[in-house]
């Protein structure tokens, strides 16, 4: 819907991006000075809510929040049929962007479409809604193929999206030297459990792991306890939706509550690691990243220097072995 895209080059667009996938991309298509508003939730690069004009705001905080809590607060929310995000409508009255980028995935992770279309609706010129919706990793590199068409810039993002292919590619080729698969599993969500779906299995069958009952593209959804156990892995890692490693120190005592928590492979060899999820949950170029970290958590004997610092922690099975729950947190170590 909304204005044409004639794509002059003495345009120089107003862009509203309500989804951070959709900001970090923009940046690195060199796009940053024609985003005039933004949601809270876009936090990469580090500088853009310092610059950026918010206008959608999460009226959940899971940075300050367990899960159990952030899970209450959104029922009540949603209970009451009202929205998680609070969204400007006299800000885009008054600026006219000239794109709005938004999503349709989720309706809890981030503002989607539908609240969105509504806004624009009365708006005196209306602005094109563009709505990025990528299922798998090859989806996350056509959604950047399309915001460069939509933008104006096809070629940066070809380059770019290039770029990306090969670096997957390179992955690709090492993990054919993988002498074994080994048995991974990831959790998005703790108490209430998730499981990781749309582009995490694809990220985990390219980093050379072996995932059973889960293929790309599927939805991410809420497990029982005893799935984590039958799926035995050998490898767990927890990247929960939304959060950093200090947050997920704090969620890990539930897990480690639970019973044949010490009977799981990867919890005994302490192949058990926390990673920050801004590689993981947000489907842009750094996703890439995000494949490579998984690769070397996955096969260390054939990737190395992959991994940020501050980025992952390890579990320390000796440690854990002797530790109570509540203590779990102790025994998990800067990785590499």
């Amino acid at each position: 819907m909304g204005r044409p895209n004639s794509c002059r080059r003495d345009d120089k667009l107003k862009i509203c991006c309500l989804l951070p996938s959709g900001a970090e991309i923009l940046y690195a298509l060199g796009l940053a000075d024609s985003i005039i508003g933004v949601s809270d939730l876009c936090d990469y690069p580090p500088e853009i809510l310092q610059t950026k004009t918010v206008v959608s705001r999460s009226r959940v905080d899971p940075s300050v929040m367990s899960s159990e809590e952030v899970e209450a607060a959104l029922r009540d929310i949603l209970t009451k049929g009202e929205s998680p995000y609070e969204l400007d409508y006299e800000w885009l009255a008054r600026e006219l962007p000239d794109i709005v980028f938004t999503q349709d995935l989720c309706h809890i992770c981030e503002i989607d479409a539908g609240e969105v279309n509504l806004a624009v609706r009365g708006m005196s010129v209306q602005p094109r809604v563009v709505v990025l919706q990528p299922r798998t990793f090859a989806d996350i590199l056509d959604s950047i193929t399309e915001v460069g068409e939509v933008c104006c810039v096809p070629g940066r993002a070809a380059e770019l999206v290039a770029s990306l292919y090969e670096r997957a590619r390179t992955v690709a080729e090492k993990v054919k030297c993988a002498p074994f698969r080994p048995a991974v599993f990831s959790l998005e969500g703790i108490n209430p459990l998730v499981v990781g779906g749309h582009w995490i299995p694809d990220l985990l069958q390219r980093a050379g792991g072996s995932i059973a009952n889960l293929e790309p593209g599927c939805d991410a959804r809420r497990l029982d306890w005893q799935e984590v156990l039958e799926a035995n892995p050998d490898k767990l890692f927890v990247d929960l939706c939304s959060s950093d490693v200090d947050r997920h120190l704090r969620e890990v005592p539930w897990l480690a509550s639970q019973k044949g928590w010490q009977d799981i492979p990867a919890v005994a060899t302490g192949e058990v690691y926390l990673i920050d999820h801004s590689y993981f949950s947000c489907p842009g170029p750094r996703v890439v990243e995000g494949l490579e970290i998984l690769a070397e958590l996955t096969h260390p004997d054939l990737f190395s220097g992959r991994i940020p610092p501050g980025v992952a922690v390890k579990l320390d099975a000796d440690a854990a072995a002797r530790t109570p729950p509540e203590d779990i947190a102790s025994c998990f170590h800067p990785f590499p």
